[in-house]
């Protein structure tokens, strides 16, 4: 397995020191734009170099993060988010109350800033719509009635096609490259109630 295709799951030391906003914020913009410094992180976050410097320290502390080798000075290091999937475990995984309260801050954070890097995509102007990119973005939402086998399937497919896609264009540059956010979201709904308290076919109500 390379270092692309690796999983890592959090463990409760690593989910901790991620469990900060402007941690969760930092490690997503890394994530999206790719290496920063302390200093071009202060300027996107509206903080200062100091304390987005703390918080890199705390999030390399735990391999979260790491210094991009042969880059920068002892006065400006780079930092980068190692390639790879992260695993966070949702707060019902966590055995204690403090894990499930890091998982859960972890978790909204993650949602949040997810919600509104779409929000901004959306409401963004016409004007700041760069050249031949009017027409590339899709938003689409749809309901199936499967079962869970069906749904595995599925899921299935759709991990195929983004692995496809990651393989196909990893590391590629030029003049007319963008990132791009690919999202893909497959979960059941919850029962309706009068689905839940309906009676079977010839039973007694």
């Amino acid at each position: 397995m390379t270092e692309q295709t690796q999983v890592r799951t959090l463990d409760a030391g690593a989910l901790k020191a991620l469990a900060h906003p402007l941690r969760v914020k930092i490690f997503d913009l890394l994530a999206s734009r790719g290496p920063q410094t302390a200093s071009s992180l202060a300027a996107l976050v509206g903080e200062t170099s100091g304390s987005t410097s703390y918080h890199l320290r705390a999030l390399a502390a735990h391999d979260l993060i790491r210094e991009v080798e042969g880059r920068g000075t002892a006065r400006e290091r780079w930092w980068e988010r190692p390639k790879g999937r992260i695993d966070v475990p949702g707060p019902d995984d966590m055995t204690s109350p403090a894990n499930r309260a890091a998982a859960q801050i972890v978790t909204s954070e993650f949602f949040r800033l997810r919600h509104e890097t779409l929000m901004s995509y959306l409401n963004r102007p016409a004007s700041e719509v760069p050249d031949g990119w009017g027409d590339v973005g899709i938003t689409l939402t749809t309901h199936l009635d499967v079962t869970p086998a069906q749904a595995l399937a599925l899921r299935a497919e759709l991990e195929a096609v983004i692995e496809s896609a990651i393989e196909r264009y990893r590391g590629q540059t030029g003049p007319d490259v963008r990132r791009v956010s690919v999202r893909a979201e497959l979960f059941d709904l919850p029962t309706p109630p009068s689905a839940a308290g309906a009676a079977e076919p010839g039973s007694a109500s």
